[in-house]
């Protein structure tokens, strides 16, 4: 297949066919699936070649910026949302660093408020994610000396709500829009591999080429692990049982515009909750419910954030309608009797999405390359 964006297929992510494939290949296709592509195209109710045709294409055109398994990765590695205290002067050549030369930052992200608010001098934002058996403070030291940053908070994740992106399923949802129970917390826990497992893992979860875009995907894969297709078969399905697969996914370039000037989103907003000690598990099933949520978390924001301990994020290309849905969201927690001592909003600007890097060789390169001595 040799499809350039330039050929006469339809490449945005509005274009009425591609809405179907992405309605389901975003978010939909939950752990490890032998035919990942033959069951996009089941459930969206197209022919399995119109599906790889137009995924093909979107890849290529840069709509569909990349196409990958993903993992569980908070039951692999210790890792957290990071704030950064940068002066001024310097954030731009931090996002930079962090962005283009630290492997274990994912998504980098400059955020603003609306007003002057608690926190609202962390304008760096970022994940962070370490191999077992390494230091997530260690490393936020290590970032903080080469970048010269005043100060970070880590964040880790002490319970996930919501995580998912289908940002296309997603744009038509009407503020308050929401599961009829609670989102159940997955609760972060770590998982040890074997060595015969992270080799089929690094083979699984290694993003698709637009060549590689084909029925029976994972025959090559297996190849590349060195093992027999039932093997890594059997592996991946073990990993999803062992809660350590994520979903198969087609991610959008969300932030950028594409070829055509198209964005599928405009505005990236972060909310903040302060809840009662004791309620985050309540809160966030009853936040972590409503559809306009891509992730909501239970993490310890501390005394620079007003003592934040739920927090989701939404995307959106209208910022009021982004307010009425968290107006939404703030009145269901009060009509749930769950008492709110503070809230925010951090709205995202220049980013950078990617992968963090999990493997204990590369971090071990990594901490060469910087030298250890920094610490």
């Amino acid at each position: 297949m040799n499809i350039s964006p330039n050929d006469t297929l339809p490449v945005e992510h509005n274009d009425p066919v591609n809405a179907r494939i992405l309605a389901i290949s975003e978010d939909k296709i939950a752990g490890f699936v032998r035919e990942p592509f033959a069951q996009i195209a089941e459930r969206a109710g197209l022919p399995v070649e119109v599906v790889l045709e137009r995924i093909t294409a979107m890849l290529r055109a840069g709509t569909v910026r990349r196409v990958r398994q993903t993992l569980l990765a908070t039951n692999l590695a210790d890792g957290a949302l990071v704030a950064w205290k940068v002066p001024p002067e310097k954030i731009d050549t931090a996002f930079d660093y962090m962005s283009q030369r630290d492997p274990f930052s994912g998504h980098v992200v400059l955020r603003s408020t609306d007003a002057i608010t608690p926190g609202s001098e962390y304008k760096l934002w970022t994940t962070l994610k370490v191999p077992h058996g390494f230091s997530l403070p260690r490393h936020g030291e290590i970032l903080r000396e080469i970048v010269g940053a005043e100060h970070f908070r880590l964040m880790p994740a002490k319970g996930i709500f919501a995580l998912g992106v289908g940002h296309v399923r997603r744009k038509n949802v009407a503020p308050g829009s929401r599961a009829g129970a609670p989102a159940t917390m997955i609760k972060v826990q770590p998982a040890t591999l074997t060595e015969h497992e992270w080799t089929v893992l690094t083979a699984l979860k290694r993003e698709f080429t637009p060549e590689e875009i084909q029925e029976a995907p994972w025959v090559a894969r297996a190849g590349e692990a060195g093992v027999s297709l039932e093997e890594f078969f059997a592996v991946a399905e073990s990993l999803t049982n062992r809660k350590i697969i994520g979903r198969f996914s087609t991610f959008l370039e969300h932030v950028k515009p594409s070829l055509g000037g198209v964005r599928v989103t405009r505005f990236n907003a972060l909310f903040h909750w302060a809840v009662p000690p004791g309620r985050e598990l309540e809160a966030g099933g009853e936040a972590g419910r409503h559809e306009i949520l891509t992730h909501c978390y239970w993490r310890e924001a501390g005394p620079e954030f007003r003592d934040v301990n739920i927090m989701a994020v939404a995307h959106g290309t209208d910022k009021a309608l982004l307010l009425e849905h968290k107006t939404a969201i703030d009145r269901h927690l009060a009509d749930g009797g769950i008492p709110v001592s503070y809230t925010n909003v951090f709205w995202g600007g220049r980013s950078e999405i990617k992968p963090s890097e999990i493997s204990p060789q590369i971090y071990r390169r990594w901490l060469d390359d910087v030298g250890a001595a920094r610490v």
